[in-house]
Parts: structure tokens; sequence; C-alpha cells
């Protein structure tokens, strides 16, 4: 039974995962609504953040897809409809910011992350190796250990 219900409920996070917005006025075209798409898959929903204005219900994701279905009525190109709406919203509407001073820090920083967390390793490792004592064990050292593994196997 509970091996039915956990196969229904992925079954339905699954179907969720594959919804799409679904607007009114679709382009009559099906490759320059399949061009559209593609596009609005590009573009951030500013209400989200997170998510392409393809997969937000948000209001404003609604308007932002009529506005790349007019720009595409209008003849306009990819580039310039991406153009359009980040000279309207700036490059944060775009899910993929160009590379430039302004983003420099969003595209470096994992990078960044990386290197420091591969130094702090590199200096455990390296404070780890001092810590340990290669010196061979003194005569009393050896007795004490002897005494402590007999005991320890009389047990």
């Amino acid at each position: 039974m509970r091996n039915l219900l956990s196969l229904i409920f992925l079954v339905m996070l699954s179907v969720s995962a594959a919804a799409v917005g679904v607007d009114e006025k679709r382009l009559d075209d099906p490759t320059q609504e399949a061009r559209a798409q593609e596009i609005m898959k590009q573009i951030r929903c500013l209400v989200c953040q997170n998510q392409s204005i393809v997969d937000s219900d948000a209001a404003l994701a609604r308007d932002l897809r009529i506005i790349v279905r007019e720009r595409i009525i209008a003849g306009d190109n990819d580039e310039q409809i991406l153009g359009y709406m980040t000279s309207r919203y700036g490059d944060w509407v775009l899910l993929k910011p160009p590379f430039d001073g302004a983003t420099i820090v969003l595209w470096l920083s994992p990078l960044l992350l990386l290197m420091v967390g591969f130094y702090v390793i590199y200096r455990n490792q390296k404070l780890r190796k001092s810590n340990v004592s290669s010196e061979p064990l003194t005569s009393e050292e050896k007795q004490r250990l002897e005494q402590l593994l007999n005991n320890e196997g009389r047990k």
C-alpha cells in the first residue's frame, strides 16, 4: 500500500513538471509559436525569479509572453526580442545573463567558492600531517602500549 501511494505521488509530481503556461492567444503558425516558446524559456519571470515565463502563471509573465509574440509578429529576430526585453527590464530578465563587467561576480563566484573549498581542504590536510608525530616510541611508551593491549585482550 505504501509503495502504491509513493508511486501515485511520484506520478503526480512528474505530471506537474511538464506543465506549461497556457495563453488564450497563441500564434497561428506552429513554427513561430515554437520559436516564441524557445525565446520565452530564456526570459525570467520577474515575479517568480527562478522560473522562465513559460513555466510561470504570474500575470506579469503572461504579459511578457504576449510581448514576445507581438515582437515575433512584428518581424523581430531572437536577438532583437531579447534586446528589447533587456532594454526594458535589464539583464536580470535573462535566465542566462551575459558575461560582462556587471555580471562578472555572478559568473566567477562558483569558481571562486570552489577554489576556496580546495584551499581549505588542502590546508586541513597539511595541518593534520604536521600534527602527527613520526618519532619512534620510547621504551616506556612501548611497555605502556603492551600493557593496554594485554588488558584489552583479557576482557
